[in-house]
């Protein structure tokens, strides 16, 4: 009988632990980003969607209420190019670092991919699964889920990286669960593009960046050619061969947007080109380069979005001291981070991805750099906030603590990206998540779980 009662506390606690369906955070300071930040305030929690928030909001008298004194609430932040979520995926659009490491400048380039059949031509589709979508490969089981999560990223936007076409991205939220089905927000949202495919790929066409351009070139041609055939044959299909069933050509189709690679400035001027042949709504990123002079001009003539890597150029470890590093390399290191200030002074919309710096206190002193090189800190908070969620048309879904929105939103205690700032609570799907531990002191959130702040 003791040890029954036992089992039945024990069981008693544990749904106690568990994240109460309702919510209250009060007398906090709410950064809403879409609005005034509100001095002090309340934030509602119901069933994972954001209820109120504001000055004089009544607290439902179902609610668990954190006293909110001296903390700071704030959306969720945003991964806005991730493969967070796609078990043993590369980071995406992690910068190749050729002779000079990552002081040099290449076109972002993903892990290659095991030996494939020899391409011949483009007929042969190399390097595409344009048919892959996110959605169909996340795993709630990948580790770097609570990682991400315990310094504040709530949102993914996730794709498959590797290959030249390499597959369709989707939003996740970053919850723990048995279906991964739970976790997606918004899939398709984009279609990767890499022009580094085919070069060290195992041989084959194409085996140069012009090759990889005109493939990508010929991708749409052969859209064009098979829309026409389609609709000829949906109009009238008597006295006519059916077309073939191109799954390449369908998920290039399927894709709202596409995403293409650019860090120097004359790779920017061709991405921008290229998109505009295309005539696809485009991302690019990268952007290692887009604080020179005339890059952030070409963004805004053409309209186009950047997502600015945080994975900043630096010295090699292991760099040989005699080697020294080229002025291009120094420029780098040196101006990188005064990429997003250049873009926010032309108008040009931004926002920062991770770029595979997954450590919370990583992330933090890589937008801490952009911060330090003049970029204000409400405008770092929107680029990991309701930005991305703009870019990728979710803005009425994340990014912003307002009414009706999903409860994604971390609570600090200091401003976010302070160097000693800890973050205290996050929640996803309205659910709460221990944050990150502290580390050798300095950054590092303190964990309060439901039922010790009543």
């Amino acid at each position: 009988m003791k040890k029954l009662a036992i089992v039945l506390l024990s069981i008693c606690a544990c749904l106690l632990a568990e994240t109460p369906s309702t919510v209250a955070i009060r007398n906090a300071k709410i950064v809403t980003v879409s609005g005034p930040v509100i001095a002090k305030g309340t934030v509602v929690v119901r069933n994972g969607l954001i209820e109120a928030a504001g000055e004089n909001v009544t607290i439902p008298a179902d609610a668990w209420v954190v006293e909110g004194e001296g903390l700071t609430v704030y959306p969720g932040l945003i991964d806005a190019l991730s493969t967070v979520g796609i078990p043993g995926a590369a980071p995406a659009a992690a910068v190749a670092g050729g002779r000079g490491g990552r002081g040099q400048t290449a076109t972002p380039t993903p892990t290659a991919v095991a030996a494939a059949p020899r391409a011949m031509g483009p007929e042969d589709r190399p390097q595409t699964t344009s048919w892959e979508v996110a959605a169909d490969l996340i795993s709630p089981a990948d580790r770097r889920i609570e990682t991400v999560r315990g310094g504040g990223i709530t949102t993914a936007v996730t794709f498959p990286t590797r290959g030249i076409f390499a597959g369709q991205g989707s939003v996740i939220d970053l919850i723990s669960g048995e279906k991964a089905g739970e976790m997606i927000v918004a899939s398709p949202v984009g279609q990767y593009i890499s022009f580094a495919g085919g070069r060290g790929f195992g041989g084959g066409f194409p085996t140069s960046l012009m090759g990889v351009i005109s493939y990508v070139r010929q991708i749409y041609l052969d859209i064009d050619h098979y829309k026409l055939v389609k609709d000829a044959y949906a109009k009238d299909p008597r006295g006519m061969q059916r077309p073939e069933y191109d799954r390449a050509l369908e998920g290039v189709m399927a894709s709202p947007r596409i995403l293409l690679p650019a860090n120097r400035l004359v790779e920017i001027d061709r991405a921008l080109h290229l998109a505009a042949e295309l005539k696809q709504p485009t991302i690019i990123y990268g952007g290692r380069e887009a604080y020179r002079e005339g890059a952030a001009d070409l963004l805004k003539k053409a309209n186009v979005p950047m997502l600015i890597s945080l994975r900043w150029a630096e010295f090699p470890r292991d760099a040989d001291p005699d080697n020294e590093p080229s002025m291009r390399t120094l420029e780098n290191i040196d101006q990188g981070p005064a990429a997003a200030v250049a873009l926010k002074k032309a108008g040009v919309k931004f926002a920062f991805y991770s770029d595979g710096v997954d450590n919370p206190r990583d992330l933090q002193r890589a937008v801490k750099k952009a911060i330090d090189a003049g970029l204000s800190r409400e405008d770092a908070i929107r680029a990991m906030t309701l930005t991305p969620a703009e870019i990728y048309g979710i803005d009425n879904r994340v990014g912003s603590v307002e009414k009706g929105k999903i409860a994604n939103l971390i609570v600090t205690k200091g401003d976010l990206f302070d160097d000693r700032t800890q973050i205290e609570m996050v929640f996803v799907d309205g659910k709460q998540y221990k944050p990150a531990t502290p580390a050798g002191g300095g950054r590092g959130p303190s964990t309060d779980e439901p039922g010790g702040n009543q």
